[in-house]
């Protein structure tokens, strides 16, 4: 049996098949690396970043929903010169005209489905195991044994006050953390699998989800490209026409002209002034007269962190177990978690 590697008619390569499977991932850590670059100067994109998959997600949305509308393929089938046909025209008849190999609208509306919304799924059961995994490493480092002894169904004695839709939030998150390394193995074998045997020739289907579906992948014609292009400037020029209505270009003015008014005029603020410092608490823990001395341990601070809600320096271990066991800053007595440590570093 030979390997399936070079152009064949219709059917594309094994190459290209895999170049256009990994085009979305290529494209979300570009996209995620410049936007990031970019929020050092623009603050307000890290709310972007916070909503990674979301905006991602929206964004592979609209692309797909457009290619597939408007040339039968998702997004980076089309750069690479693909179409998607139903399997059974694309075995009848590889010349078959364009309206005969046209999707229906139910694939359509899947192959958005297993393009957009599983990948989605995807990372955030993905972001949940690794929430989990670290929990337990956590655990872990720490000796707390009801921790310790992990179990998916199980709920942690510190959750025992919890309202009862935390609880069971809880509880369904360690569920996914436990269940996904299984799921992720099965889904990785079986893509492999469909890989291998497109590579080898035995099967017309490059993944799982195009064999749900029904459908192929293959090579554009001369003709399809000629439609496609048409179609497209057919598409641009109605919308051309929608907007060169007057009450656009009324609106338009209007809107330009009061953004250059308010850039002639900018309003400047002075900077508030600073918050006083946090009080001692009376049943909180003083304050050392040495500023380099933990007030917890009262030695030498090793691996200096402060807690951000109220701007005391600790060590970072004593800190880090005071706060896991009462959930709050020992010398203002105000609430905290480990997620509001910040370790310091000095300049040699």
């Amino acid at each position: 049996m030979l390997f399936q590697v070079g152009g064949q008619g219709s059917r594309p390569t094994f190459f290209e098949m895999a170049a256009a499977q990994q085009l979305p991932a290529s494209l979300r850590a570009a996209l995620t690396y410049s936007i990031g670059v970019l929020a050092l100067r623009r603050p307000f994109l890290h709310k972007l970043l916070d909503f990674e998959d979301e905006s991602f997600a929206l964004l592979m949305l609209v692309l797909e929903s457009h290619t597939l509308r408007t040339t039968d393929a998702s997004f980076s089938e089309s750069l690479y010169g693909l179409r998607r046909r139903p399997a059974n025209i694309a075995l009848k008849n590889d010349d078959a005209t364009t309206s005969n190999t046209a999707l229906r609208r139910r694939q359509r509306v899947l192959s958005v489905l297993f393009l957009v919304v599983l990948p989605y799924l995807k990372s955030k059961l993905h972001s949940i195991y690794n929430r989990e995994r670290e929990a337990r490493l956590q655990a872990t480092l720490w000796g707390d044994e009801t921790e310790h002894d992990y179990s998916p169904v199980s709920v942690p004695t510190s959750d025992a006050g919890a309202p009862v839709t935390t609880r069971v939030a809880k509880r369904v998150q360690r569920i996914l953390g436990f269940c996904y390394p299984w799921l992720h193995a099965s889904a990785e074998g079986l893509q492999f699998a469909y890989q291998l045997l497109y590579l080898l020739d035995a099967t017309g289907y490059y993944s799982l989800a195009l064999h749900a579906l029904g459908i192929h992948v293959c090579r554009a014609t001369g003709q399809e490209l000629m439609d496609t292009s048409s179609r497209i400037s057919k598409m641009r020029n109605r919308e051309r026409e929608r907007l060169r209505g007057p009450q656009w270009l009324k609106m338009m003015e209007w809107w330009y002209q009061s953004a250059e008014e308010r850039m002639s005029a900018p309003t400047v603020y002075p900077p508030p002034p600073p918050p006083p410092p946090p009080k001692v608490a009376k049943e909180g823990i003083p304050l050392p007269p040495d500023r380099t001395i933990c007030p917890l341990c009262s030695q030498k601070r090793a691996n200096p962190s402060v807690v951000t809600v109220s701007g005391f320096v600790f060590c970072y271990a004593c800190i880090f177990k005071y706060i896991t066991q009462y959930k709050r800053c020992p010398i203002t007595l105000m609430p905290s978690t480990v997620d509001q440590i910040r370790r310091l570093f000095h300049d040699v």
